[in-house]
């Protein structure tokens, strides 16, 4: 008596990714089978290491291999392996549920490509998001996946037709492993659908995107036969592994083509699109290993989400160890895939002890070296492909310069930043540098949310007046490194909304010093007065020589966190005290002298107060802050405009 069948609703994300494949406008669909493939070469991998570290598994290890067989007259295809294999919760939970971290972010990206009709652009971001299993749905009309798990008794059979249900069904006799059966579509060349239970064109895909998978890829095949005269006579049908097994990062570079590094890339990184950059290098010696490493073209949608899959493959002689292992690269460079193949490790390593091996930590740091120093060796070479690399993943990098203390002046070299000197072309430290005027002492930069409010920004006045550069970071992690780093090459950083800036000192080697403290005398009452009418909000009033136009800003002290920071500490639920900043005043501005004479004049006058306050609001709106109470100050601001006309 067969077991009961469930049926079971996609949810409501995975449904709409599954329309997606369904209606797939991806042009080439023979990547569905590289896509199974890779899923099998893992069940296998996942065995092997399971036999290793559990002698006790009862499991078939004899004969580990991926078979193709194939229906002409059903038009079914079926991509088989014998590996570690699924239970039924792991069905649910890896078959049944496609959607994934950047789900929502995928389909909002994909949903303003199609209102734009790009359809190029919508073919590159279902291949960016990668959905694996699913592309099976590109081929087929109905896929059946049967499976039962190493060591269990039970299998499990899913089927979906890609309807937004799919079905479960317990399964007792079940062959360890997993098959997925395809239920094919009709062969339409013009629209990319070939027929896949032709023996030659199964033969030339897996040849073209799985050669270099490490278990025999077998498929059964029609083969003349031979009589004991050694002649011809009829055909029987033979089994054949149609792929070579060689692990690419084993063989040298001479040997490799272009293309097969990039079908290993998609292979391990699940990635339609080519890699950016590839890095195959080899360590010998006392310590050896080899590394094949990719940069994408292309940012993952879940590159910033917590508890993504993240890490490269370890292997030890060509052994299968883990795969997302995240102890040989940080997490800064969580976007970089591929495979690390290492000599004389232990074949019972496992994550907890990765940390603490000395062999680990030394690949570790030579790898990090060896990502950076490409990436430098991209901007010299390569200008374009280094600003794709920036643009897609600067801002993982940057995190790098808050904990990777060995390696941040390698990280600094390869950071590019917007700046005053080009309104589109980013530039490096080194550049900058290069450019600093005479007597120029320090990098200046300045934090916010966005170039143009960072331009017209209040501090950025005397900058512009005296043809200063002035770097503008508007990235959320800028807030949090630049209080790390003291310099680059020598040079210290500082910020020009923090601390004194003195640039009349800095060019005229105080030559105004005469004229500035004549000024302090004759504004002291009035910065006096203002310090205690405002002491509720600030703690120090004084002249600004960072003023040109406007009457006033606002600073913080040099070692203050930025108002920005302290907001997002509290957004992430940590406790910061209030930090009272600086009122810096333009002496030459009318409002300012007005004020002054009118404090003068009469210091009881009742509405000074409410100008003082109008003062400080205008100088926190100027540089993009938030009011305390929006409410008054309009009110104030009102009363003013009405008794002015």
């Amino acid at each position: 008596m067969s077991s009961p069948v469930e049926t079971h609703e996609f949810q409501a994300e995975s449904r709409q990714l599954l329309q997606l494949v369904v209606h797939s406008i991806y042009s080439n669909k023979d990547v569905f089978l590289r896509e199974l493939i890779s899923n099998a070469s893992d069940a296998l991998d996942k065995l092997r290491l399971a036999s290793l570290m559990d002698g006790d598994l009862k499991a078939d290890t004899s004969d580990l291999h991926i078979a193709l067989e194939t229906d002409s007259e059903q038009r079914t295809l079926t991509v088989r392996d014998n590996g570690i294999g699924m239970s039924r919760d792991e069905v649910t939970e890896l078959i049944g549920t496609i959607a994934k971290s950047g789900t929502a972010e995928f389909l909002r990206k994909l949903k303003e490509a199609r209102d734009a009709k790009d359809e190029a652009a919508s073919a590159d971001l279902i291949g960016n998001f990668g959905v694996g299993f699913y592309s099976s749905f590109m081929v087929a009309d109905k896929v059946t996946l049967v499976t039962r798990k190493a060591g269990e008794s039970e299998g499990t059979r899913w089927e979906s037709s890609g309807e937004g249900t799919y079905t479960l069904q317990a399964v007792p006799d079940a062959p360890q492993g997993t098959s997925v059966t395809l239920h094919l579509k009709d062969v339409d060349a013009e629209d990319g659908l070939f027929d896949y239970t032709d023996e030659q064109k199964l033969r030339s895909t897996v040849r073209q995107h799985s050669d270099f998978i490490p278990w025999p890829i077998r498929q059964e095949v029609e083969r003349p036969k031979e009589n004991e005269e050694g002649e011809e006579d009829g055909t029987e049908r033979v089994t054949e592994t149609i792929n070579s097994m060689k692990a690419l990062w084993a063989r040298s570079q001479d040997e490799i083509t272009e293309e097969e590094y990039q079908e290993f890339y998609k292979h391990v990184s699940h990635d339609w699109a080519n890699p950016l950059e590839t890095i195959h290098t080899r360590a010998e010696g006392t310590f050896e290993y080899q590394a094949l490493l990719f940069i994408p073209s292309q940012a993952p949608l879940d590159l910033y989400t917590q508890g993504a899959r993240r890490g490269v493959n370890l292997y030890v002689k060509r052994v299968f160890i883990m795969d997302d292992c995240d102890s040989l690269l940080p997490d800064y460079l969580r976007f970089v895939k591929g495979v690390v193949d290492a000599q004389d490790l232990s074949l019972n390593v496992s994550r907890e002890t990765l940390q603490q091996d000395r062999q680990i930590q030394l690949m570790h740091r030579r790898l990090v070296k060896k990502i950076l120093s490409t990436v430098k060796s991209m901007r010299t070479k390569d200008v374009d492909r280094y600003r794709t690399f920036w643009r897609e993943f600067g801002r993982a990098v940057k995190e790098g310069l808050l904990n990777d203390y060995d390696n941040r002046e390698a990280i600094l070299d390869i950071c590019s930043f917007d700046s005053t000197h080009d309104s589109e072309q980013q530039t490096s430290l080194r550049d900058y540098v290069s450019r600093m005027k005479e007597g120029q002492e320090h990098i200046y930069y300045l934090t916010g949310g966005s170039r143009s409010r960072l331009e017209n920004s209040p501090h950025m006045e005397a900058f512009k007046d005296k043809g200063l550069e002035v770097l503008l970071l508007t990235d959320p992690i800028d807030e949090v490194w630049v209080d790390s780093i003291r310099g680059f090459d020598g040079t210290p950083l500082q910020s020009i909304a923090k601390g004194q800036v003195d640039l009349d000192s800095e060019e005229d080697g105080g030559e105004q010093d005469a004229e500035r403290e004549q000024k302090q005398r004759d504004f002291e009452d009035l910065l006096k007065w203002l310090q205690s009418t405002l002491q509720e909000d600030i703690k120090e009033v004084r002249l600004s020589s960072r003023l040109t136009n406007s009457p006033a800003c606002v600073v913080g002290d040099s070692h203050d966190v930025t108002p920005t920071l302290e907001k997002m500490y509290r957004a992430m639920g940590q406790e910061v005290p209030r930090i009272k900043r600086i009122l810096e005043l333009n002496p030459s501005h009318p409002l300012v002298t007005s004020l002054r004479s009118a404090y003068e004049t009469d210091k009881d006058d009742a509405a000074l107060p409410e100008t003082a306050e109008l003062l400080y609001g205008m100088a926190l709106l100027a540089e993009g802050g938030e009011l305390s109470d929006p409410a008054r100050f309009t009110r104030l601001l009102a009363g003013r405009l009405a008794a002015g006309l």
